[in-house]
């Protein structure tokens, strides 16, 4: 099945499994959702997320994070660019999510970045998704 925005699905199924209280989420793995992964885990958003080998492309394995055991960390994800309208920002309009208390990820000519690491390296991109 083909998917028109697969970072939205990415996300989507991060936040159904974070609604219905499920350990682990399997999504389809690409270079992009992979590196979503790596900044959810720094972030401190899951607590860890492994590639495994499938007979296509791959599956990434991203295992959700809780308080207290019932309260999921991610308690919001928010899709900004979307392929109908991109949203392009330059270093100085960088957004802050929930004053810093949440993430902006971006796709910069210096790889996938936070909000944080953009504006540290004076660069600016498109806006893709928003954690907190």
């Amino acid at each position: 099945m083909s998917v028109s925005d697969p970072l939205a699905d990415m996300l989507t199924r991060i936040r159904n499994a974070g609604m219905a209280k499920h350990g682990k989420v399997d999504i389809p793995a690409s270079r992009i959702k992979l590196s979503l992964a790596k900044i959810l885990k720094a972030e401190g958003y899951v607590r860890n997320y492994k590639v495994l080998k499938d007979k296509d492309h791959g599956v990434i394995r991203v295992y959700l994070k809780y308080h207290g055991g019932n309260q999921n960390v991610i308690t919001g994800l928010k899709r900004l660019s979307k392929p109908g309208r991109r949203v392009y920002v330059k270093k100085k309009d960088i957004p802050s999510v929930l004053n810093g208390m949440g993430i902006a990820v971006l796709s910069t000519s210096k790889g996938i970045l936070t909000d944080r690491q953009a504006r540290e390296q004076n660069v600016g991109g498109e806006l893709l998704c928003s954690i907190w």
